[in-house]
């Protein structure tokens, strides 16, 4: 079957949520709940059910005229899907993307300025769901945060929870990266540092938002080449950062200087609370979005979010490992490992002792790897079953073991020390000096030849009757 390309259409129509969503419609992939659904728990309860099957829109929740959708992507074909390639021309294609971005295309005006509410009440303008049994309240899960470097005006795009604290203020986790370095420069300059969270937009920004980029890469420049075409930004109406003129809502605000306040727990993709603490405060100035929009969440902790993490990480480490060894065939964030821990590297092994370096050059490709597993070519690494086996058959503690002690980690990890984690590498390869056979792995002579269409027999109940009625005579 020909594969659609919805990121092609943007040379048509601008490329946005309602696209995708309408492509997912076309496909039986989008399920309709009923009116009414609770925003607390079950919208979430309902969209972690479906949450491998199908994306589900959510008309009226709670009364609110806002529909709310989750569930954008159920598995990395999805994901594929939705910048128009094959599940195999993924990595391939998000890394095409990171070499050779597209600028951002300004415009006067867009869809997503149609209605600007400048007397802000988050909960009741917004359809802000809360996730998570234990979450403080209602997050905002799907958000793109755009923040400009105070200095040169660069932007960067990223994903952060945002706890919805009162009318008009938001806590916000910032780890140690690129918005938060962004935050520590308008800090020195005495001033707020002006962002922008933008809901509802098409899948090739959310993805884009999730590479691993240098500090002053614009990832939006990155979803315009993932789409084939720059994306339309718009100033916002209260401050100078550029948002996606076809997205659905924007919220305008500033990440306050010096202002700390209670966020969490909620939810996070280790399938634990992330705690309670002081942390930093937006302040919201406006809201805008488009006539009749839609709101994107995602479940925190669940598939989805699991997804969007993974599938850009792995191209921007798939990249970086190549730099050193171009060996170095497939890599895979496994579901086991939430997507960020776990790390399997598929190789044509040139040399004994190679994959150890290939494990410490994947450590430093991102804190977050915690454990690395390296496998020949013969092995699947989409499976969590041949990469068992892999180590079950081809690895030794003794001998192919390798653990890295007080190294940054994850400050979501609840078994590091503050982020100081252990880090440890498998090497599940079999020796180059090994005989021939020792390590081949058994294959039955002509299984993918087989059409079991004519090999087995249309009415097996027949088959059997027959068989039992033979054997009582």
């Amino acid at each position: 079957m020909r594969m659609d390309n919805v990121a092609s259409k943007a040379s048509n129509a601008p490329a946005d949520l309602r696209a995708w969503l309408a492509y997912l419609a076309e496909r039986g992939k989008l399920a309709i709940a009923r009116e009414g659904i609770a925003l607390a728990d079950e919208l979430a309860a309902v969209a972690k059910r479906l949450e491998r099957d199908s994306a589900v829109l959510f008309p009226r929740p709670d009364g609110h005229e806002i529909p709310v959708v989750a569930n954008l992507f159920a598995g990395r074909d999805w994901v594929a899907e939705s910048i128009g390639v094959t599940e195999d021309q993924l990595l391939p294609r998000f890394l095409a993307a990171a070499s050779h971005p597209l600028p951002t295309h300004e415009v006067a005006s867009g869809p997503v300025q149609d209605v600007v509410h400048q007397d802000v009440d988050l909960l009741r303008q917004l359809p802000v769901p809360k996730h998570n049994e234990r979450d403080s309240g209602p997050y905002i899960t799907a958000g793109l945060l755009i923040a400009r470097n105070p200095k040169t005006g660069v932007q960067n795009v990223s994903i952060h929870r945002c706890q919805i604290s009162s009318r008009n203020r938001i806590g916000v986790l910032l780890l140690p990266r690129h918005t938060f370095s962004y935050y520590r420069l308008a800090e020195e300059l005495g001033q707020a540092l002006e962002i922008a969270i933008v809901i509802g937009a098409h899948p090739a920004l959310m993805l884009a938002s999730q590479a691993i980029a240098a500090l002053d890469e614009d990832e939006m420049a990155i979803a315009g080449a993932l789409l084939g075409a720059p994306v339309d930004v718009v100033k916002c109406r209260t401050n100078s950062v550029r948002v996606p003129a076809h997205a659905e809502i924007v919220i305008e605000g500033r990440i306050l200087q010096g202002v700390r306040e209670p966020e969490g727990p909620f939810g996070e993709f280790p399938q634990y609370y992330g705690p309670r603490a002081n942390r930093e405060v937006i302040e919201v100035d406006a809201i805008t979005h488009r006539k009749a929009p839609i709101f994107h969440t995602i479940v925190g902790g669940g598939f989805e979010h699991l997804i969007l993490g993974g599938v850009p990480r792995e191209a921007t480490l798939l990249q970086h490992l190549r730099r050193s060894f171009p060996n170095v065939l497939d890599v895979r964030l496994t579901r086991g490992g939430t997507c960020r821990y776990h790390l399997a590297i598929k190789i044509d092994k040139a040399n004994d002792g190679e994959p150890k370096n290939i494990m410490m050059c994947a450590f430093g490709a991102h804190y977050d790897i915690k454990q690395v597993v390296v496998v020949d070519k013969d092995v699947d690494i989409s499976s969590s079953e041949e990469i068992e086996w892999a180590v079950a058959t081809r690895f030794q503690a003794d001998r192919d073991l390798m653990v890295v002690a007080g190294a940054l980690g994850s400050k979501l990890d609840p078994t590091t020390d503050n982020g100081i984690s252990a880090k440890m590498g498998l090497d599940a390869t079999a020796p180059i000096s090994a005989p021939e056979l020792a390590f081949k792995r058994i294959r039955v002579k002509g299984e993918e030849e087989v059409d079991l269409a004519t090999a087995l027999q249309a009415d097996p109940s027949a088959v059997v009757a027959r068989l039992l009625a033979e054997a009582r005579t």
